[in-house]
């Protein structure tokens, strides 16, 4: 089976959580009760503020993507902008986390200011996207799992963040801070 088959099988038990809320108005649960009682307005700024964050987040993973040599990538930078096809992207997320920490961890195979990487954020990476997937969960077991994804995203996040400078400042030829640490062992003043 194709992998994108098995991605489109795995969204639609997403696809019905997303839904559930709605398709049972008395419930009250999920993310829809939860921008109800900040009232349409904050729940149109909160939207509009994390979609904003979700773009950010997104150009960060394509700038990883797009600093690694091309044959150290597993995925097209342009890949993660699946990150916005709901509900698809639930599942997706997964993929697009893998595909950047394998893409850099090939990347750190050849450029030695990454050594200093251990897993590119993998962990905190599939943690968000589980945490994701558990806060389609009605009820304060899905409320929690939300709030566990988003410390989550902004450490991966923040991961990402530094790996694109240490990649950004190798690729300009510029010292790295490992090598101005390394240097400085060497030659102490």
């Amino acid at each position: 089976m194709p992998p994108f088959i098995g991605k489109l099988i795995l969204t639609v038990p997403v696809a019905y959580a997303l839904a559930y809320p709605l398709l049972n108005p008395t419930s009250g649960e999920g993310v829809f009760g939860e921008l109800n009682v900040i009232g349409p307005t904050g729940g149109a700024i909160i939207t509009l503020v994390f979609l904003a964050a979700v773009f950010l987040y997104c150009r960060d993973l394509q700038r990883s993507l797009t600093l690694v040599k091309p044959e150290s990538r597993v995925a097209s930078p342009r890949s993660v902008w699946l990150m916005f096809v709901l509900p698809y992207n639930f599942i997706e997320d997964f993929f697009i986390v893998v595909h950047v920490a394998q893409s850099l961890r090939r990347e750190a195979r050849q450029n030695e200011a990454l050594r200093p990487f251990r897993s590119f954020g993998l962990g905190s990476g599939l943690g968000w996207c589980t945490a994701q997937i558990v806060s389609l969960i009605p009820h304060e077991v899905g409320a929690l799992a939300g709030l566990l994804a988003l410390p989550l995203w902004g450490v991966h996040w923040r991961l990402i963040r530094m790996t694109n400078a240490v990649l950004a400042k190798a690729a300009c030829g510029a010292p790295t801070t490992v090598e101005v640490a390394a240097h400085s062992r060497e030659n102490p003043t």
